[in-house]
């Protein structure tokens, strides 16, 4: 496995293959994605086998298209709430989705999701 958080491969160069990784996380920058109103920083990934855990920040009324989670999806809800077909999960709250759904997300006021993925999702 080759996972590391980017942007933090320098200071975590050094340590022996079994140390604990700490990641500043209002170092990293946010990224723009492909989805308007909708950034996110990525904290640890592994190129080889798509592993990702993610925070996301989606702007009020932000729209996260159609799209299938290849493996399970989990996510916790930090600030704001997520809403999509089956329902909506609040601030706090958690919600996981089992490999092969699918759905759109919205973030009618905003929302700030840390997310965990064995692969990235596949969108339409």
């Amino acid at each position: 496995m080759r996972m590391h958080t980017p942007g933090m491969e320098a200071q975590h160069a050094a340590l022996a293959a079994l140390s604990s990784r700490y990641v500043n996380v209002e170092a990293i920058p946010w990224q723009d994605t492909a989805f308007p109103g909708i950034r996110i920083k990525v904290l640890m990934q592994d190129p080889d086998t798509g592993l990702q855990t993610i925070l996301t920040h989606m702007a009020p009324g932000a729209v996260l298209t159609d799209h299938t989670h290849t493996q399970v999806e989990q996510s916790w809800v930090l600030e704001g709430s997520l809403v999509d077909h089956e329902g909506e999960v609040t601030a706090g709250n958690f919600v996981w989705r089992p490999a092969g759904s699918r759905h759109t997300a919205h973030a009618p006021n905003g929302a700030l999701v840390l997310g965990f993925f064995l692969q990235p999702n596949h969108f339409y």
